[in-house]
C-alpha cells in the first residue's frame, strides 16, 4: 500500500514539473497577419477607381488590426495606432501604384 501511494506521488511530481516546464521550452512564435487588395479590377487613373481603393484599404487595415475586445482600451488603441500604421504603408503603395499606372496588388499586412 505504502508503495502504491508512494508511486503515485512520485508520478504526480513528475507531472506537475513537466506541465509546469512547458512554457519554458516553448519558443515565441512571430505571426503575419496579412491580407491582399487587388486593383486590376479598378480603374486608377478615376476618381471613383481611387475612392473604391481607398475603401478597400480601409477595410484590409481593420481586418489585420482589428483582433481587441471593445471593452479593453489599451488593446482599442493599439488597434487605431497598427490601422494608421498599416493604412499609410499601404496608401504610399497605392500612390506608386496610380502613379505607375500600374495594375498590382498591395499586401496590408502586421506582424505579431
Amino acid at each position: 500500500m505504502k508503495r502504491t501511494l508512494k508511486i503515485i506521488a512520485i508520478s504526480a511530481l513528475a507531472t506537475a514539473a513537466f506541465i509546469k516546464g512547458v512554457p519554458a521550452l516553448a519558443e515565441p512564435v512571430e505571426s503575419t497577419n496579412f491580407t491582399i487588395v487587388s486593383t486590376s479590377d479598378l480603374d486608377l487613373a478615376s476618381k471613383t477607381g481611387q475612392q473604391r481603393l481607398e475603401q478597400r484599404l480601409v477595410v484590409a487595415a481593420h481586418e489585420v488590426c482589428d483582433t481587441a475586445s471593445a471593452v479593453d482600451l489599451r488593446a482599442t488603441n493599439a488597434e487605431r495606432d497598427c490601422r494608421a500604421a498599416v493604412l499609410a504603408a499601404a496608401r504610399d503603395r497605392a500612390r506608386a501604384i496610380v502613379a505607375s499606372n500600374d495594375r498590382g496588388s498591395i499586401t496590408v499586412a502586421v506582424k505579431y
